[in-house]
């Protein structure tokens, strides 16, 4: 049973995360593994939590939502 672990800055919809928990899904189910079998794990981060080179990510991608 693969699990999948995704982290990403919080503030998405609901609409893009079931989008993304269906295509990752389908990868899997291309491969031969039924989608029952497939479990998608979220985890949402503020971008204030968030920082690489330095730079909180609240303030490197303040123009990004």
């Amino acid at each position: 049973m693969p699990i999948v672990q995704i982290t990403m800055w919080s503030g998405r919809s609901v609409e893009f995360k079931k989008k993304l928990v269906e295509k990752i899904t389908s990868v899997f189910e291309e491969l031969g593994i039924p989608c029952e079998a497939v479990t998608i794990v979220i985890y949402e981060i503020p971008k204030e939590n968030w920082g690489s080179g330095g730079v909180l990510h609240s303030e490197k991608f303040k123009d990004i939502k």
